[in-house]
């Protein structure tokens, strides 16, 4: 080590390693001596030892061509600095390090070619390449003023990285660990230095690993600026992408556009603005929000509105049609217990009104919410999770009179369960079941049928264990009260109601131990449960027929059957893990002695097959069938199977798999069902995917009933697909989407039953 003092205190301390030990420890005695003197006679204060930290005012560890700088206090995390030639200031208490310089502390590291760093304020300069990264992101530029203890800072001329984002600006004030604000520059998810696409804003803030917000933005694909957003939040959380444009043709709405464009107006608040041109059908336009609020949950609502103009209807015809469709579900999580919900729809259709009912808006507009449930029910619930019990309460009412098929309104229903309790320190257990409901059927045609029932069961039982058997017999009763009955009058039906469970469990360890064709087969397991419930349901003291009949609880009669199960499993272990290969489950009732019905004897009923058979981690088979054996033995389909479902998936890994499924239904539909994914290379995707219709049901068409075929190609930050659809009596369609890699869209489904409110898009017409 080479120390030049200057008369002003000033040392250069030029690093050799091979003579740093020796000289660091001579220097070390003068450095602690020199604060026990007068300014004058100060020495340069270098230490190692952490027991003197705080008895000095700049401590610094010197080792080789490094310097530790300890923060206040003893075990507190020191700063570490790396450098070709260091330089320590005394009066200044900064340290000059150049050449190769890193720092490390509290996660981040700066490197550069020079810093300038104040011992006291943790607060450098650095200079010539400076580069701050931390495991959120990285900043570069030119000059960075950075405090190490605050994590705070500007950088110059910087450039940045924020997964997914790059971006460039003239400068970066990084405001804490979580959140940096760049001035007049650009952002893109594109890493060419001439970015394929960007937005340019004089102000970008990034919460890191949360948000983006910017205002003012200009949105440009290459040089060419393509459109203007006076405010734009993408939140890192969200995988969709802010603009779906998809241009394409069919033959229901000829060529088209539609468009989606996402806005997020705060944290709260984001959603989308729908605007579409149809060639045939006009233009159409519509919106979504989804909503948190602090207090009372979060939902989504939306709505969209077409006036088309059709072409090609018979003259005299209306041509002009008002159709909208608007939606608004809610959630609530009250407490840990309580939940509420309540889903909204709405929907005006004149084109049916006039036209009838082939015409659908929600068909014709947002076919998988169609597919879900054509005519979807709007109500209003609550649940509550008592600690053995629950409650529900639920309001359902009709919000659209051209329901064509009945519809129940519940106005209100509520239910109590609960489920097997203990009762005390005995063997028994009790359970109940009520439900209390204001109802009214609304038939198509017909006048309402309302009646306010009151339904319960309450169930007594013994779990034991005989033997290897687990043995539940259960005795109970069940009463259901009607206001009034078809002649008007209040009755009340009571049924008793016993029977009992009972399950066994077999198993067999084989000692096998193979990889014939792959199988990796390390012991093999057999386990057998065989199942029996037997139930008997005396006969209800009101008949049927003295009932208005409203739905399944009005139905009930006389039963006395058992019901049969055998599971058979096969497993082993793979990776340690115990694994199924095989589950095969047969189920079928036994019903004895009906007293309605084709049989008269006991019988069994039809027998249900459900099979999952997983020999490799690459391949999966699932099937299920029904083996029909209830009813007249002279139909057509006794003793036959009447319906089978069976579904082949190979899984090749990420984008490569195949698919085969069938779906059969004796005297009715046959389909059969291909998908293949490909990725060909890291450019090109193939997709395609058909449906064949192989029935003999009457009325039914053979053949190819629909085809698709996309091509994905990969642009660097972008992927294009364009697809080929071409489904029976409904045309072809083909359509161009662009997609930024970073934000992959995905499938837009609606599930019956409420969850996370999910954006969309208008479908695609098939």
């Amino acid at each position: 080590m080479i120390i030049n003092r200057s008369s002003n205190l000033k040392f250069k301390i030029k690093v050799i390693p091979s003579v740093v030990s020796v000289l660091s420890v001579f220097i070390l005695g003068n450095l602690c001596l020199a604060q026990e003197k007068p300014a004058e006679e100060q020495k340069p204060i270098v230490e190692v030892a952490a027991d003197n930290v705080e008895q000095i005012a700049t401590p610094l560890a010197v080792q080789e061509n490094a310097i530790d700088i300890p923060s206040k206090g003893v075990n507190i995390e020191p700063i570490t600095l790396n450098g070709d030639r260091v330089e320590y200031l005394t009066d200044s208490r900064e340290v000059v390090i150049t050449g190769n310089v890193e720092v490390v502390y509290k996660g981040a590291k700066l490197t550069c070619q020079k810093l300038t760093l104040n011992t006291q304020t943790k607060e450098g300069q650095a200079e010539g390449k400076a580069r701050l990264e931390d495991k959120k992101g990285e900043i570069e530029g030119e000059k960075i003023s950075y405090n190490f203890e605050n994590k705070t800072g500007i950088i110059l001329d910087a450039a940045f990285r924020a997964n997914p984002y790059f971006g460039k600006s003239e400068s970066v004030v990084k405001v804490d660990d979580n959140e940096f604000i760049s001035h007049r520059g650009y952002m893109t998810t594109c890493n060419f230095d001439q970015p394929h696409w960007k937005m340019k804003t004089r102000k970008v803030d990034f919460f890191m690993k949360d948000r983006v917000q910017m205002k003012d933005a200009s949105f440009f694909i290459g040089p060419v600026p393509l459109l203007y957003l006076p405010q734009f939040s993408k939140s890192f959380h969200d995988p969709f992408m802010h603009v779906q444009v998809t241009p394409g043709s069919s033959k229901d709405w000829g060529k088209f556009v539609t468009s989606a464009w996402r806005y997020n107006l705060n944290e709260n608040l984001d959603g989308q603005i729908f605007f579409d041109v149809r060639q045939k059908m006009g233009i159409a336009e519509g919106f979504g929000a989804n909503y948190k609020t602090p207090w009372v949950g979060k939902g989504d609502f939306k709505f969209y509105y077409t006036h088309e103009t059709p072409s090609g209807l018979p003259d005299g015809s209306p041509n002009k049609f008002n159709r909208y469709f608007g939606r608004w579900r809610h959630k609530w999580d009250i407490d840990d217990n309580t939940n509420a919900m309540f889903e909204f729809y709405k929907t005006v259709d004149q084109k049916r009104k006039m036209l009838g009912q082939d015409f659908n808006v929600l068909k014709d507009y947002f076919r998988n919410e169609y597919d879900i449930d054509s005519q979807p029910p709007s109500y209003a619930s609550m649940h509550h999770n008592f600690s053995n019990s629950s409650l529900d309460i639920i309001l359902q009412n009709r919000t659209n009179s051209w329901y064509t098929s009945s519809y129940l309104e519940k106005i209100p229903e509520a239910r109590f369960s609960l489920p097997s309790v203990k009762l005390g320190s005995t063997r028994f257990y009790f359970g109940n079941d009520t439900t209390a409901a204001n109802l009214n059927l609304k038939n198509p045609g017909n006048p309402d049928t309302h009646v306010n029932r009151i339904d319960t069961t309450n169930k007594f039982s013994f779990p034991m264990k005989v033997s290897i058997f687990s043995f539940t017999p259960f005795v109970g009763s069940r009463q259901t009260f009607y206001d009034n009955d078809v002649y008007g009058q209040a009755v009340i039906r009571n049924m008793l109601i016993t029977g009992s469970d009972i399950s066994t469990k077999f198993y067999r360890v084989f000692n096998i131990k193979t990889n014939f064709i792959g199988l990796d087969i390390n012991s093999l397991r057999h386990v057998i449960t065989p199942t029996i419930g037997y139930s008997y349901n005396h006969q209800p003291t009101i008949v049927n027929s003295r009932i208005r009949q409203l739905d399944g609880v009005d139905s009930i009669t006389q039963t006395n059957q058992a019901s049969l199960g055998l599971t058979n499993k096969l497993q082993t272990k793979r990776n340690g893990q115990s694994v199924d290969l095989v589950n095969f489950l047969v189920s079928t009732p036994y019903i004895i002695k009906p007293k309605t019905g084709d049989k008269l004897g006991s019988n069994f009923s039809d027998i249900d097959f459900d099979l999952d058979l997983i020999p490799y981690s690459w391949l999966r088979v699932s099937a299920d069938a029904k083996y029909k054996h209830s009813g007249n033995r002279s139909d057509s389909g006794y003793g036959r199977f009447a319906n089978v479902n069976l579904d082949v998936n190979f899984n090749f890994g990420t984008d490569r798999g195949f698919g085969i499924s069938q779906h059969y239904e004796r005297k009715g539909q046959n389909w059969i069902t291909y998908n293949f994914d490909w990725r060909a290379n890291p450019k090109w995707k193939v997709s395609l995917f058909q449906t064949r219709e192989r029935g003999h049901k009457p009325g039914i068409k053979r053949g190819m009933r629909e085809q698709q075929y996309t091509i994905t190609r990969d642009l660097h930050c972008w992927e294009a697909d364009f697809t080929f659809n071409s489904r029976y009596n409904h045309g072809n369609t083909f359509w161009l989407i662009f997609r930024l890699k970073a934000f992959p869209e995905m499938e837009f489904e609606f599930n019956k039953s409420y969850s996370t409110p999910t954006p969309g898009t208008q479908n695609i017409p098939k």
